[in-house]
């Protein structure tokens, strides 16, 4: 079986080196790091991962919470988050709360036994004082969260603003912003701005306007096609909508389809979050696309940074960008 010596000499690098690559210490080159792993995958090196958090009082392991992975927007957060976590040398350990009160008490008492580099937490109903005290940094994503070490967003309402100009620009006389609320979720979102910036944008430009809401049951379900067709057909005379996410947005498309409205001819539509989902509709998608490459990005970097004993930010907001397809 290899050694961390093996790995060394194998890779031409001392031991030391090894050793920080493998505990996120100190800097170490991309070029250096991307070495260090091919060699262990090579000599099929398998570090001992009981003994490392023994020794550093935590695991190269970083919990993620999210409220469901069948959510568009969670699963690509998920698939980069792990591969950044992989660049750094950590891996991913996974919770889904279902907005469950004893679920994420659940997660939390596992990522405390695990004794976890850091956890990233995803917009879920975990109320704040359960992170007082905690030992190790609590990075949230699209998530307010006054305990936390460090909270990362999209200028949703930059967002907002610019998917409700759109639509004027486009000539649209009536709109509607078709809202989505988070099962479970009682308390303010980062993503709650979006329609801020939408009624906000309508009264400075006097368009007329109405908004629409779903229900809690429906944001776990993803069925939307009945509530967005019953919105539709109580105000026939709208004819530009902001989907607050992709996946409403690709809904009002479909009962679009199925009532006979063109779009973009009779009805434009403006999604959020830029998923695949937004590529693969016909027409395509016109939505705000969140960095969400970026902010995984910052989320596990943040994470590394404090292990190596360094400061990160208390906040980052990140610019969203506009992207036209068919739909407008």
């Amino acid at each position: 079986m290899a050694t961390l010596k093996d790995v060394a000499k194998a890779s031409g690098l001392t031991v030391g080196t090894v050793s920080r690559v493998l505990n996120n210490r100190g800097y170490i080159s991309d070029k250096t790091r991307e070495k260090v792993y091919q060699v262990m995958k090579d000599l099929n090196y398998q570090p001992n991962e009981t003994a490392r958090a023994l020794s550093k009082q935590k695991s190269n392991t970083i919990g993620v919470i999210l409220p469901n992975i069948e959510h568009p927007y969670f699963a690509k957060t998920l698939s980069r988050l792990e591969r950044e976590a992989a660049k750094h040398g950590y891996r991913i350990m996974l919770f889904v709360s279902r907005y469950k009160e004893e679920r994420e008490e659940q997660c939390i008492e596992r990522c405390k036994s695990e004794r976890v580099a850091g956890v990233v937490l995803c917009s879920g109903s975990f109320e704040t004082e359960k992170f007082k005290g905690l030992d190790f940094p609590l990075i949230t994503l699209e998530r307010s969260m006054d305990e936390g070490t460090s909270g990362i967003e999209c200028d949703n309402y930059q967002g907002g603003v610019m998917a409700t100009e759109l639509l004027i620009q486009k000539g649209c006389r009536k709109l509607m912003y078709i809202g989505e609320v988070s099962a479970g979720v009682d308390v303010r979102m980062p993503g709650d701005l979006r329609e801020v910036a939408f009624r906000d944008t309508c009264k400075r430009t006097k368009t007329d306007n109405v908004v629409i809401v779903t229900d809690k049951g429906l944001f776990d379900s993803l069925e939307y096609y009945e509530f967005v067709r019953k919105a539709l057909m109580e105000h026939p005379d709208v004819d530009g909508v902001f989907a607050s996410s992709d996946v409403i947005g690709a809904h009002v498309l479909q009962v679009c389809s199925n009532l006979g409205i063109e779009v973009p001819k009779q009805l434009k539509i403006v999604g959020f979050d830029d998923v695949n989902i937004a590529q693969f509709t016909s027409p395509g998608l016109t939505t705000i696309h969140q960095p969400v490459e970026q902010m995984a990005e910052m989320a596990v970097s943040a994470i590394a940074q404090i292990d190596a004993g360094k400061t990160v930010p208390t906040k980052t907001v990140f610019p969203v960008t506009l992207v036209e397809r068919g739909t407008t």
